[in-house]
């Protein structure tokens, strides 16, 4: 359904128009703030190259909004615009906030969803294995607790907590700097149709529109605009994942950083976060949900994935560790009460932290999480 207003996609279709000549002006994100694309339709033809110009009034004075309201359905996608009362609130505290969302599935369901407890979770497109399993593992999480797991279907942890969250067989919207019916990247296709199919994947450009490079810190907006929480996974010193950390902080949400090791230049970014104390420790689910729900606060009946059941699919050595967790002992004693070296200790507790079975408290010993 286009639920959008003739003028909202008519903006929309004139932005996609002008894709091309954005692109030098929106490379940097400080261009961006200045407002480009809050701009009213004469400044904004201006600002990206007045040559632009005779094409752009053709557009405008031949648009046909039914023509393009046909177009919309034919690619399987809805539109809402800002005027409409479903369009995600959370997106229009945004200064330049989309005149439209084209979307897949229908418009209560991404009402639905947007309506959640949401939690944004990125990180970097080159993860490590921990960096992935962890992404997964705070999607799951995230999902089982009832909230809707909020990134933007790029390689590595953004995939890995779509996945987290489809797997769980919670909400997932994936947001895309290109046309909603654009699977990108291609490779992503079955990860595309899955959200699609349970979640709703989003965009601001038209059906068709292919991606441009300025698009994406653009949709990193709209990402951190619509979580309350947003979780930086891992990242570079210079990662774009940095950049929807900044948006989460200028809109006032509340961002988090998992913590990594000091030599993995992965971990400078969520590691920079922290000590600059802008973002809360996140090592697991637990203190996710503290962060998205307050502190101790879970959903009735919260068992992240069946407790009981991922203990009992332990080995033997880990149900050995995770007890000797459960009873206060420290990584020495554990490793005399289990007859087993330091190494091995902690490699199974690594195991048991990824499974959200237990948690370091940051002085190097560990505890049970409290599910």
């Amino acid at each position: 359904m286009t639920a959008a207003c003739s003028r909202c996609l008519r903006r929309a279709y004139l932005v996609a128009l002008l894709a091309p000549g954005i692109a030098s002006a929106l490379d940097d994100r400080e261009k961006r703030k200045a407002g480009l694309l809050s701009l009213p339709d004469d400044e904004l033809i201006d600002a990206v190259g007045a040559q632009r110009r005779a094409r752009a009034e053709r557009f405008l004075s031949e648009f046909d909004a039914d023509a393009v309201r046909a177009e919309v359905e034919a690619a399987g996608l809805g539109a809402v615009c800002r005027h409409d009362p479903r369009f995600p609130a959370q997106v229009l505290e945004l200064e330049d906030a989309p005149s439209v969302l084209f979307h897949t599935g229908d418009l209560a369901r991404l009402a639905e969803l947007a309506s959640r407890p949401v939690v944004t979770i990125v990180g970097a497109r080159r993860a490590s294995p921990y960096g992935l399993e962890l992404a997964v593992t705070l999607g799951r999480g995230a999902a089982l607790a009832g909230a809707t797991v909020v990134s933007g279907l790029a390689l590595g942890i953004d995939a890995a907590a779509h996945r987290g969250a489809l797997d769980a067989g919670g909400g997932a919207i994936a947001v895309l700097g290109c046309g909603a019916d654009v699977p990108y990247p291609a490779r992503h296709r079955p990860l595309y149709e899955r959200v699609a199919r349970t979640g709703t994947v989003l965009a601001e450009l038209p059906p068709g529109t292919p991606p441009y490079r300025w698009a994406f810190p653009a949709r990193n907006r709209i990402m951190a605009a619509l979580g309350k929480l947003t979780v930086v996974v891992e990242a570079r010193s210079s990662s774009g994942t940095l950049i929807t950390a900044d948006f989460a902080s200028d809109l006032n949400r509340d961002l988090g950083a998992v913590p990594g090791c000091v030599t993995s230049p992965l971990a400078d970014g969520p590691n920079a976060l922290l000590r600059e104390g802008r973002a809360g420790l996140i090592r697991g689910v637990e203190d996710l949900l503290d962060e998205l729900l307050g502190p101790g606060e879970r959903p009735p009946g919260w068992d992240p994935a069946g407790r009981a059941q991922r203990v009992a699919d332990l080995a033997l050595f880990e149900q050995g560790v995770l007890r000797a967790v459960e009873e206060g002992l420290s990584v020495a004693a554990i490793a005399e009460a289990c007859d087993a070296s330091a190494r091995d200790v902690r490699a199974a507790l690594a195991r048991l932290e990824l499974a959200d079975l237990v948690r370091s408290n940051g002085l190097g010993a560990y505890e049970p999480t409290s599910t």
